[in-house]
């Protein structure tokens, strides 16, 4: 009796060359992150002042590790060199701000419609009010 498999058997060595490929990946993606994320955490740290820009609180060489470094958008690929997209903040304001911004996301994403803050008022209190200022003119 033969031993006839329906499927093709995989190559070790393809699989070895794959899997070599892919590690180079991750580790070329970890390094470009790691070079991203030291790059800008420097230059705000040499833009703007040492203190958290909600509570106010100063830092210095020895807790600066303390300091973040917020994207006010939430997009850490948007780095611009002017630092206009940065602000220092500590541990504790860094934290609060992201809980802020994910309760505000979830409670787009319950309504069902994610951008119905963006569509404008639903309400329109004035709608009526030429047709209400006729009919006390007459």
């Amino acid at each position: 009796m033969s031993n006839v498999s329906s499927s093709k058997p995989v190559r070790p060595k393809a699989t070895a060359i794959r899997s070599e490929r892919v590690d180079q990946l991750i580790v070329s993606a970890r390094k470009s992150r790691d070079e991203r994320m030291a790059g800008y955490r420097e230059r705000s740290l040499a833009i703007h002042p040492w203190v958290c820009a909600r509570c106010g609180r100063s830092f210095i060489r020895e807790n600066l590790s303390e300091l973040t470094v917020h994207h006010k958008d939430h997009n850490h690929d948007n780095n611009p060199g002017d630092g206009s997209n940065w602000e220092n903040l500590c541990l504790y304001c860094h934290d609060n701000e992201h809980s802020r911004y994910e309760e505000h996301q979830a409670s787009h994403d319950s309504q069902g419609d994610p951008d119905a803050a963006e569509s404008g008022a639903t309400h329109h209190p004035f709608a009526d009010l030429k047709a209400l200022l006729e009919r006390k003119r007459v």
